[in-house]
């Protein structure tokens, strides 16, 4: 059946592997939080803690997760390092994922595929 699909490919043991590992990371309330609140711009650990409701040291373990796994960079000026989301694929897989759910938890019908999707405010 897939074979007479023009193009078609499954995607490379590590790229699946990668993939698994970071919806595993975003599998946490916080650290999406953290992650949209870096969407916005850069920001300090003490202020991701204020901005999600967590203490500063579990948002620092958060975001050493999130580091490592190249979802975000964190900047050093002077005594304070500043994070940031790593790059634009960040953004559009936690818009994605929020828009997804938004559309599951209101029940509302898919976008056919090619079509332009609107923000997650419209």
């Amino acid at each position: 059946m897939h074979t007479s699909i023009p193009d078609f490919r499954m995607p490379v043991e590590e790229q699946v592997h990668l993939a698994a590992e970071t919806f595993r990371l975003l599998a946490d309330p916080t650290r999406i939080k953290i992650l949209w609140a870096l969407l916005q711009g850069e920001s300090s650990v003490a202020c991701l803690a204020e901005l999600v409701g967590a203490a500063p040291t579990a948002v620092s373990q958060h975001l050493a997760k999130l580091r490592l796994a190249g979802l975000v960079r964190g900047r050093r000026e002077g005594t304070f390092v500043y994070y940031s989301a790593a790059d634009v694929h960040v953004r559009q897989l936690l818009a994605e994922a929020l828009f997804h759910a938004d559309h599951a938890d209101r029940d509302l019908p898919d976008h056919g595929l090619g079509e332009r999707v609107p923000d997650h405010d419209g």
